[in-house]
């Protein structure tokens, strides 16, 4: 089993230019949305006090594209305090506001987060602010890495979940093995029924052997006759991670585009993953990060609405060599509390870090 996230490679390439040289905007006027789903997926909570740990560049207004400049706020999850950690260790968060969607939910916000090594587990935490406090839920994990007459797999990890107006239910996209990406539905976002696989190495180009870490977002491609697109990494022999790309009418039957969305060459690194659609002045970008030895940083690029564009815009969030990032910034999840941006990811090294909190 190949691990996720970049693991370090001996070769190298040269280092990416400084987030200074490459900001690309200075407003942050507009709010932010991911293809509908940050703006309808996370509403209004709390409002936002001063953030009281490492931050970039104190000088800095905006981040390319003119997205907010996210500062780190807390940790929310540390995997030592949680009563089901099997590994001790905590991946690729996913957050949801649940307040207008669903009855009488466990708290505002869903978060979905889960371990990777085995067995994982795909697991939820829930909370009124997106500043936390989280509290754990008790039945964790909500889907486990034996779902019999389904699958029976070493792990399962990469939750990510989509509120889908089309049948007001809560898709939960999950890999297990790293080259299988399976979808489960529910309407209470606690209690998962099975539906299908939608994506596996067979449908990616031949020599693929991972294809994971997906989330899938509401956004129309008309051209493709498509109303959701899905964001994953893929892996082949060469062993340097990217991003591939696919699109779908209903989100459970997808087209996969045989090339790479954007290649780690592209933006010189040796590896790429977490990707995240964001939607600001009437384009499109895709969010994701880099391995630990080329930055460890949340990079953006600019794909337009149509996907037609490869405008890479360099360093969205810059990774603190302090704790809790230790050098990396990893699988950004966004959404808004009270009007307040906030982005929550993977803060430490891989398999070694926590869920924090970022606000914007």
């Amino acid at each position: 089993m190949t691990p996720p996230n970049m693991p370090p490679e001996k070769e190298s390439s040269p280092e990416p230019p400084s987030r200074r040289m490459l900001l690309r905007a200075a407003g942050a006027a507009a709010a932010v949305t991911s293809s509908g789903v940050i703006a309808a997926g996370c509403a209004p909570a709390a409002a936002a006090t001063a953030a009281t740990a490492p931050a970039a560049d104190a000088t800095v207004a905006a981040a390319p594209g003119g997205f907010p400049d996210y500062r780190y706020v807390k940790a929310l999850l540390t995997p030592s305090q949680l009563k089901y950690n099997p590994t001790g260790e905590i991946i690729f968060p996913c957050i949801r506001g649940v307040y207008d969607k669903l009855s009488n939910p466990l708290g505002r916000y869903y978060l979905y987060y889960g371990p990777h090594d085995a067995p994982g587990g795909i697991c939820l935490a829930y909370g009124d602010s997106l500043e936390g406090p989280f509290t754990e839920y008790a039945g964790n994990p909500i889907v486990s890495n034996n779902w019999q007459p389904h699958y029976s797999v070493s792990h399962v990890a990469s939750a990510h979940v989509l509120w889908n107006t089309d049948v007001n239910e809560l898709w939960l996209y999950f890999h297990g093995e790293n080259g299988t990406t399976r979808l489960a539905r529910s309407k209470n976002g606690i209690n998962f029924t099975y539906d299908k696989v939608v994506l596996n190495t067979s449908m990616m180009a031949s020599g693929t052997n991972e294809t994971s870490y997906a989330r899938v977002f509401r956004h129309d491609l008309p051209s493709r006759d498509a109303r959701f697109v899905m964001l994953f990494m893929t892996n082949n022999q060469s062993n340097h991670r990217d991003i591939g790309w696919g699109w779908s009418k209903d989100a459970r039957n997808w087209t996969f585009d045989q090339r790479p969305l954007i290649t780690h060459s592209d933006v010189r690194v040796n590896n790429i993953s977490g990707p995240h659609l964001l939607s600001r002045n009437d384009s499109t970008y895709v969010a994701y990060h880099t391995d630990k030895e080329h930055g460890g940083n949340v990079l953006i690029t600019e794909v337009g609405n149509d996907f037609n564009r490869r405008n890479h815009l360099g360093v969205f969030y810059q990774s603190s060599s302090t704790a809790p990032d230790n050098g990396r910034s990893a699988a950004p999840s966004f959404g808004t509390d009270r009007g307040v941006p906030y982005m929550v990811y993977e803060a430490g090294e891989r398999l070694k870090g926590v869920i924090a909190v970022a606000r914007g």
